[in-house]
């Protein structure tokens, strides 16, 4: 048997023609930190039960890497999956769908008929364990997209079967454990034995499937509830249901149908109607002086900010939108990172005791000169924009650290009124395969820093890792803290951005260090029927990302 030649991290090796790169990474294990997970050949992903290439440039992906932790959050979904199928003897009506992340949970809710309690969850995670002790080889084929839809019919996914209805590719990578066949979008490791660290835990009328996070891929963390986050995702997925839209496939069929600005008109009613519940909550709490917003990056803060002042204008009061970011330090006063770059993110980064001195004063019915931040100098300015609180007068302000009491130490609790705000996809591909809510927000950043900033995708996404690092930090652990969630996903958003994001992810190259990332979110836009912004209405929040609003964003 000839040998083939390849190369991995620069040091040259053979091996017989046939290995598999699961025999090659076995080799290699000790150079790395954490479990191999996929292996990149010549700057392409490839899964470990693929066969070395002769010639081939080799390097591997771990479970500390996005993509391999992505990879195992998969895995561990279809053994769950199976292991369901197992327990409730092939039911098809027995079905469950994995809705969305909650920390390091992933919420899993009952479909039709199905019912989970302790015993249900228990006699699951432990048919779990003996398919993860089997060691069952993960397979991937590939085959028509008609026998796909056809195969998917008759196991009662009928969620895929819509799904690939609309597919444009002539093939469809189906995945088999034990006998049980589904679709995953994305890579998948290679047998049942590589998900170690998993547990099962029930939560409200579903279970939670509790997984180690990226940062410490072999230790399982403990997992706590986020009720306000749970509640905001809750009702947008019950929201989905109402609107017969639950999975890609639902909407690609209301948008052929000519439903979609039936569609339109009613998701912006609905964040309407929830944006006056803010603003009536905010009236019935007495002396607010201070709204204070939060939330992660593209949520639509800002179009946000504006909608609400809209809605507390109504009541009679006179709203004045302010940005913490006018109150950064000089650019030479900022505090740098570990690799020597300016942390905009932190709490460092912002004049803190300027703030507040300047809300104490307003506060006290002095007239204040606010600041403005020269984001091309880097320095803080001052234009004459004089302020002066009267009775109706009320502050909105925005910015990430809104919902840190250290930013607003000083001002009484009674005068504050906290708002968390973020884009909570409720939408998903299939009953099994979410939409992380980073995906969109990422896409949301992409088309408006192109449009606004001229900013590429492959500078967007090099950036999206520091950014997603400053969320974690400085806003997810104080979201529970927010008097109200506000959600600012829509459920046609996607449908949107598509003709907006593809051209920008196409422009990246083979050999720029984002090149896999553009192609996943191309694959992931290639399940949307485009749509046009044409017929958004002026102030939705998505026209703060492509374009169009009646506000100054």
């Amino acid at each position: 048997m000839a040998n083939v030649k390849i190369r991995v991290n620069g040091t040259e090796k053979e091996y017989p023609e046939g290995t598999s790169y699961l025999t090659v990474a076995e080799d290699f294990k000790d150079a790395y930190d954490a479990p191999i997970a996929l292996v990149m050949e010549n700057s392409r992903f490839r899964e470990l039960p693929r066969k070395v290439r002769d010639g081939a440039e080799l390097s591997f992906i771990t479970l500390k890497d996005s993509s391999g932790h992505k990879a195992y959050v998969r895995t561990a979904i279809l053994i769950m999956v199976k292991a369901i199928d197992d327990v409730c003897g092939h039911d098809v009506k027995k079905q469950v769908k994995v809705e969305f992340a909650v920390g390091c949970g992933y919420y899993v809710s009952p479909v039709e008929g199905m019912f989970i309690d302790e015993a249900f969850a228990r006699k699951v995670e432990e048919r779990m364990h003996e398919i993860v002790d089997a060691a069952y080889p993960i397979t991937k084929r590939s085959i028509p997209t008609d026998e796909a839809r056809k195969l998917f019919a008759k196991a009662g996914m009928d969620d895929k079967e819509r799904l690939f209805r609309f597919r444009r590719s002539s093939s469809v990578n189906v995945y088999t454990l034990d006998g049980y066949q589904d679709y995953y979008y994305g890579y998948m490791l290679p047998n049942s034995s590589c998900v170690q660290h998993f547990r099962l835990q029930t939560y409200a009328d579903g279970m939670m499937l509790i997984l180690p996070e990226a940062s410490a891929p072999e230790v399982l963390p403990e997992w706590s509830p986020r009720e306000k986050l749970f509640g905001a995702l809750r009702t947008a997925e019950e929201w989905g249901y109402k609107l017969g839209i639950a999975t890609v496939g639902d909407l690609n069929e209301k948008i052929c149908a000519g439903e979609l600005s039936d569609l339109v008109l009613l998701q912006e009613a609905l964040q309407e109607r929830r944006i006056g519940e803010i603003a009536n909550a905010i009236v019935k709490r007495g002396g607010v002086k201070f709204v204070m917003i939060a939330g992660p990056s593209s949520s639509g803060k800002t179009t946000f900010s504006h909608r609400l002042s809209v809605q507390l204008a109504s009541y009679g009061l006179k709203p004045h939108p302010i940005g913490v970011d006018d109150y950064f330090k000089n650019r030479v006063d900022t505090p740098k990172d570990e690799d020597g770059n300016y942390n905009f993110e932190c709490l460092e980064a912002i004049d803190v005791e300027l703030f507040n001195s300047d809300m104490l004063k307003l506060l006290e019915g002095q007239t204040v000169e606010l600041p403005s931040f020269n984001f091309k100098t880097g320095t803080r300015e001052y234009k004459g924009n004089f302020k002066t609180l009267g009775k109706d007068d009320i502050l909105v302000i925005e910015g990430i650290h809104g919902l840190n009491d250290k930013m607003s130490h000083a001002l009484p609790v009674e005068s504050k009124f906290k708002i968390y705000i973020s884009a909570l996809t409720s939408l998903n591909i299939d009953e099994h395969n979410r939409i992380p809510t980073t995906d969109g927000r990422l896409l949301r950043r992409m088309v408006r820093d192109a449009r606004t900033r001229g900013a590429s995708a492959q500078r967007t996404i090099s950036m999206w890792p520091s950014v997603r690092r400053g969320e974690e930090e400085n806003i997810f652990p104080f979201q529970e803290s927010a008097d109200e969630t506000f959600n600012s996903a829509l459920i046609y958003e996607l449908a949107v951005l598509k003709q907006f994001a593809e051209p920008l992810l196409f422009s990246v190259q083979p050999d720029e260090p984002e090149y896999q990332e553009a192609k996943r979110m191309l694959k992931f836009l290639e399940y949307f029927l485009g749509v046009s912004s044409e017929n958004l209405p002026n102030n939705s929040i998505i026209r703060e990302f492509v374009g169009g609003s009646c506000f100054n964003v």
